[in-house]
């Protein structure tokens, strides 16, 4: 272990919008890879991580629900788009040398292994990254949820968001030019403000038990790197 580092074991929750590049929807190749050659960087330091991708850059569940399709099977549907986004990064990893698992909270046993917690924290334990896909498994949940249930169950130090944007904002950065970058926030500080970095019961479940959210940006080449030496551009929401 590193003792540059400012976590030893970490779930880093990856929007399924952050691995389009400048696509319009889809996986684009080179910006998977070169997430993966930043997780291998502070693995190598002895960085013990666990992942969680979204499926909104292939289907929203939600969306779907709203366009006409029942509520409970477009969530299965997102689930699903979660493997295959997991699928890529599992491959991108592995052709850097990194020992990887996918684990499905929908058993699909083909394809990766069902989602044991036990089993889960053993591969971390033995330096493979772990990629937790379907969410919880249920529906009315999202990814942030299954994230944050992941980072308590794995007892990670930290559950680090990244997004699109370099931390927390009191208004969307990108159609208000004024808009104001918080540094710090409290857990309840997200939910009073309505924030919307999380659902509010992944902030409610990270407050529980006292696991930090640091939210930055995934998209910039390098700044996982910097948050887990704790510099770079963040916020971090805690107690």
């Amino acid at each position: 272990m590193s003792t540059n580092l400012k976590y030893n074991r970490v779930l880093l929750k990856v929007s399924g919008e952050a691995l389009m590049g400048d696509l319009p929807f889809g996986i684009d190749v080179d910006t998977t890879s070169r997430i993966a050659k930043e997780i291998a960087q502070a693995h190598a330091q002895g960085l013990e991580i666990g992942l969680v991708i979204g499926g909104g850059n292939i289907f929203r569940g939600l969306s779907a629900s709203s366009a006409g399709i029942e509520r409970t099977t477009a969530d299965y549907m997102g689930m699903l788009a979660t493997i295959m986004n997991a699928l890529a990064m599992q491959s991108a990893l592995e052709h850097i040398g990194l020992d990887t698992r996918v684990m499905s909270a929908i058993p699909m046993t083909t394809v990766c292994e069902p989602y044991i917690r036990r089993r889960a924290s053993r591969h971390m334990e033995r330096g493979r990254i772990v990629i937790f896909a379907a969410g919880t498994g249920n529906p009315f949940f999202t990814t942030d949820t299954a994230a944050a249930l992941r980072a308590a169950e794995m007892g990670c130090d930290a559950l680090l968001k990244g997004t699109k944007v370099d931390g927390v904002y009191d208004k969307d950065p990108v159609k208000h030019a004024d808009a104001v970058r918080y540094d710090k926030l409290s857990y309840l500080d997200v939910i009073n403000k309505d924030l919307r970095v999380m659902d509010a019961s992944a902030v409610t479940l990270m407050r529980e038990n006292s696991i930090p959210i640091v939210v930055f940006s995934i998209a910039e080449k390098g700044r996982f790197g910097e948050v887990m030496l704790g510099k770079g551009i963040s916020t971090i929401i805690g107690s």
